[in-house]
């Protein structure tokens, strides 16, 4: 019976374990996603919720002496100032009113290799839109979004004529020059 055990050991020494769990962290914590096999994902899940709690009470006592001691407790186990200074700064504030769930985890497939299921695992509120800057910009520009080769091709001939409205005038075109043997 496994009566009190509470994680897994991934197929790992107790020291690699840890190392693994710190720096898939990390990187969790400064990407704000990552990919990794399931067993790995719902590990990592319990070890960065428990950091960004701590990183939440340190923020939330306000007390220099407290904060203090959150940062250190959390620097112990991301090396990483950079990493520990966004934690702090941007994402604890982001959960200040989130009693827990920081993490989503999503089942993304079986891993071609080896076969085994692959997980993302994403902080919530960081949801990953491919198309966002692409939308930004249209959206700066107030054109609306046209689809297929037609759509392609009267974006690009409007590109062309914005260009020629820049510099004042159609360019123009060169005279023909008589050929040699022409006169």
């Amino acid at each position: 019976m496994r009566h009190r055990v509470a994680h897994r050991k991934l197929g790992r020494v107790t020291e690699h374990r840890i190392s693994l769990l710190r720096n898939q962290a990390q990187a969790l914590l400064r990407h704000e996603r990552i990919q990794t096999t399931v067993p790995k994902a719902k590990e990592l899940r319990m070890f960065v919720e428990k950091i960004i709690t701590t990183a939440k009470d340190g923020l939330a006592d306000g007390d220099d002496g407290k904060a203090l001691h959150a940062r250190r407790l959390v620097a112990r186990d991301i090396q990483d100032r950079e990493v520990v200074k966004k934690l702090f700064t941007e994402l604890a504030p982001r959960f200040a009113s989130r009693p827990g769930g920081y993490t989503r985890l999503l089942r993304i497939g079986f891993r071609r290799g080896d076969s085994a299921e692959m997980a993302q695992v994403e902080l919530v509120g960081s949801e990953f839109n491919p198309k966002a800057a692409a939308e930004k910009k249209e959206a700066a520009a107030g054109r609306s979004k046209s689809r297929g080769v037609g759509g392609r091709l009267r974006a690009a001939a409007e590109r062309l004529r914005s260009r020629r409205g820049d510099k004042g005038e159609e360019p123009e075109k060169p005279e023909k020059e008589p050929e040699e043997g022409e006169e």
